[in-house]
């Protein structure tokens, strides 16, 4: 096995992946002049901010105009430039899905759609604000590349990585802190899929913040005599078709895991994917097909079974 250079459990930090992406703005932005970032009224909150303090030149606020913002940030892409067009996930694309389709996508513009503040870590702000249906919403979107960052530190590279590619990317961001498992060191890019813990029994296919949650899963069900093998999935478009398929052929059971809706979203992926190629048993952990509801983090992830104690008894009752 390739070391990935984790953390151990027990040595998880944590911070917002917004934070992460906060860094690696700066930092693309140090590496080249030609990217620049454009907000909607929410420099702070999805931390913009340090990258317009230090590049106040190649920065643009629109105000709350999230139509506006894609479609600026198209006409700087097909200007030469690098755009970062960023704002709550609920309004950026849950508001300018059209204008990010007909103005970026259909051009293949490499416009950068941040959307921050995306699922029920967005908890005490209701339904209305927890964004779970983007992931589905832009996987479905020709040209359109979806990144859901594991932690802030994969966010930083994430960022870095994106202002590189040259096709339109969207990336998913937390608004809350989330459990930091991996390292500067960890690899990361863009359409990789990686095997976070091996195993044999069964496949926890993983994306962002629930990744922390397939591998405490795994942990304790190794104790139980289940060895389970874990799959962290950033990039969910592209699909790393390869890795998965590879795990599943050893395993013949798959959970997925994430903190979206499974109908478009990564349990989808999987099961399109497996469909065509091996069809095996999947039970889809996420948002199934309902709306959140308002509350703290903790609360909601025990309310629609998203903890390590729910993923644990899925994988017993596949098991048995």
């Amino acid at each position: 096995m390739i070391d990935l250079h984790l953390l151990d459990i027990k040595d998880w930090g944590s911070e917002p992946t917004r934070k992460g992406f906060g860094r690696g703005l700066v930092l693309a932005g140090d590496a080249d002049e030609n990217v620049v970032a454009l907000c909607a009224d929410l420099t702070g909150s999805v931390q913009i901010a340090p990258f317009a303090e230090k590049y106040p030149e190649r920065f643009v606020e629109v105000g709350i105009a999230e139509q506006n913002l894609v479609t600026v940030a198209a006409g700087l892409a097909h200007s030469g430039k690098i755009p970062f067009a960023a704002s709550y996930a609920a309004f950026n694309p849950g508001r300018n899905w059209e204008q990010i389709k007909t103005t970026a996508a259909l051009n293949d513009q490499p416009v950068k759609v941040i959307g921050a503040h995306a699922g029920l870590y967005t908890g005490p702000d209701g339904a209305t604000h927890q964004m779970l249906e983007d992931i589905a919403l832009m996987r479905c979107m020709p040209n359109m590349v979806v990144i859901v960052p594991g932690d802030s530190v994969e966010a930083e590279k994430a960022t870095v990585a994106m202002a590189k590619d040259t096709r339109p990317n969207y990336l998913r961001l937390a608004r809350d802190n989330t459990p930091i498992m991996t390292t500067s060191d960890t690899p990361f890019e863009i359409g990789k899929a990686y095997v976070f813990s091996p195993g044999k029994d069964i496949t926890i296919v993983a994306t962002g913040t629930m990744t922390s949650v397939a591998l405490d899963a795994a942990d304790k069900l190794f104790h139980d005599g289940i060895d389970a093998e874990v799959i962290h999935c950033p990039t969910v478009k592209p699909l790393d078709s390869a890795t998965i398929l590879t795990s599943v052929r050893k395993t013949r059971r798959v959970i997925t895991l994430e903190e979206a809706q499974i109908n478009g979203g990564l349990g989808g992926a999987v099961c399109e994917l497996l469909s065509e190629h091996d069809p095996v048993p999947v039970i889809r952990m996420g948002m199934k097909d309902e709306y959140g509801q308002t509350g703290t983090p903790a609360e909601l992830f025990n309310h629609y079974g998203l903890t390590a104690k729910h993923v644990m008894m899925t994988a017993h009752e596949m098991m048995s």
